[in-house]
Parts: structure tokens; C-alpha cells; sequence
């Protein structure tokens, strides 16, 4: 059965870990707007649910630093952060590991993964979760993206890296979704921390519900530090999933400046062709 659901969104951690302190006029829209995701991902009615992140210092360091890995588990416990401080409660979240073996194997026709059976889940993948699937019934297959370290990835491998996963989503059976998590413009544990890049954002989520991959690929590593911050690199989950829906657009559910979450929030939801 084909892709039957794809979407981007964000996962930093304060939005669980300071949503009491920050001002409901300010992050209203988010949570109005990750509601409405919640809703769509269960009218899917998935099987399963491929998500694309990044790590956060938590499985992965500079001893071995994959630019691609999936996790092949039956399980993933999570959230690896403290749960007083992330105020989700730990937990397991399922696995299918019969179809991520399948999805790699598919993917390395034409892009290198790494994988491993013993992931953990940071914030990257809990926060949405526990927004969009909070009873936690949805089997996940995690996939990583380095956007910590460099050499990054380049963006035109994360664009191939989503057009890989599409094949070989359309190739298995059952209903499958894809959401990438991260960013969009932040500058995480640092001095500028709670500075937005609006006009950053704006210009690449532009492209993105375009699906104009030659404009979202663009950025040099430089211009995405000095322009969306060291957080920025996170596009490249958004990229992989406009890549697995090479030939349709989206649609950007919202869209609004989140200095107290210390990002740009947003939700975009692409067609699936």
C-alpha cells in the first residue's frame, strides 16, 4: 500500500518542559495547530508511523556519528531526558522491526543507512508523540539524520533520502505514515536562545509547500548557522519528507514565532501523489 500520510513539524523541548510558563496568546496557535495534526494522524488510521529526526547527544557522539541511521527495535524506551524536566512520563513506544528491516533494505538501493536495534527516544521523537499519538499505540520506526556535527549531510541527500523511503514505503503492505520532526530556526543552549528567524522560516516553508527542491536545498551549512541558527540544520527532516512526495506540494497548516519554545512553530502537511 502507498504512503497514505506525510507532514513536518517541530519537537523542541520546551514545549512540554515550559508550556506552563509561556504566554497562551503566544503558543495558542501551536497547540490548536498540533491538535489538528493529532486528529489527521488518527483519520489515517496507521499501522505504523516513520519518523525522521534527529539525535540530540543521546545514541549517537563524535565517536560514531552515522549521517543516516534507522532504528530497527521492537521497542524504544523514551523520553532519554529527564522526565521532571521534560514532564512527559518514560515509557516503551513499539517498534516494527520487520518493517523497518524491509524499508532499509529497499532504501540502500540508493542511499547508505546505518541501523541499530537499541535506539532510545529524545525529545526529537517524544515531544510529538506525546502531542499526536499519546496513547502510544502506533508502532514507530525512528530514522536519524546528523544535524549536530559536522560534516553534515548534504540537503540534496536528505531530498534522495525521503524520494528512497517512498519507494519503499509503496512497496509494503499496511498503512504507513511519515513525519519529520525538528527546527525550523533556532539557536539551542546558546546566548541567542528564544531568537526567531521569521523571514528564514517563512522563505523555506514557502518552498517546501512548493515542493521546490532546488530552492530547499540551497542553503550552505554556513548560511544555515548564521541564518536559522545552530538548530537549523533540523530542515533536513522537513526535506526528506518533501523528497518522499517529489511531485505534489503541501499545504502549511500554521505557521508563528515561538520565543518562548526558543522556535519557529509550524505544521505542513504535504499531498500524497
Amino acid at each position: 500500500m502507498p504512503l497514505v500520510f506525510a507532514a513536518a513539524t517541530n519537537h523542541g523541548p520546551g514545549i512540554t518542559a515550559r508550556r506552563e510558563t509561556a504566554p497562551e496568546d503566544e503558543v495558542a496557535p501551536f497547540f490548536e495547530g498540533f491538535e489538528r495534526l493529532h486528529q489527521r494522524i488518527e483519520a489515517a488510521k496507521l499501522d505504523a508511523l516513520v519518523m525522521v529526526s534527529s539525535d540530540h547527544i543521546q545514541n549517537l557522539y563524535m565517536d560514531n556519528m552515522p549521517a543516516f541511521i534507522i532504528g530497527l527495535g521492537d521497542s524504544f524506551p523514551g523520553p532519554t531526558e529527564d522526565e521532571h524536566f521534560l514532564k512527559i512520563p518514560k515509557t516503551i513506544v513499539p517498534g516494527a522491526p520487520d518493517l523497518a528491516a524491509a524499508l532499509a533494505d529497499e532504501v540502500m538501493e540508493t542511499v547508505d543507512l546505518a541501523y541499530s536495534g537499541e535506539l532510545a527516544l529524545d525529545h526529537g521523537f517524544m515531544v510529538p508523540l506525546h502531542f499526536l499519538t499519546p496513547d502510544y499505540d502506533v508502532p514507530v520506526v525512528p530514522l536519524i539524520i546528523n544535524c549536530m556535527f559536522p560534516p553534515y549531510p548534504k540537503l540534496g541527500r536528505a531530498y534522495e533520502l525521503g524520494r528512497a523511503l517512498r519507494r519503499a514505503i509503496d512497496q509494503q503492505p499496511g498503512r504507513i505514515g511519515l513525519l519529520g520532526t525538528g527546527g525550523l530556526s533556532h539557536w539551542p543552549a546558546a546566548p541567542l536562545s528564544g531568537k526567531v528567524a521569521v523571514e528564514w522560516d517563512r522563505e523555506f516553508l514557502d518552498a517546501m509547500t512548493a515542493n521546490r527542491r532546488d530552492d530547499m536545498i540551497r542553503y550552505t551549512d554556513a548560511e544555515i548557522e548564521r541564518d536559522g541558527g545552530p538548530g537549523g540544520h533540523e530542515i533536513r527532516s522537513w526535506i526528506t519528507v518533501a523528497g518522499a512526495c517529489e511531485g505534489s506540494t503541501g499545504v502549511l497548516d500554521f505557521y508563528t514565532p515561538l520565543p518562548s519554545f526558543a522556535i519557529g512553530g509550524a505544521v505542513v502537511e504535504m499531498t500524497i501523489a
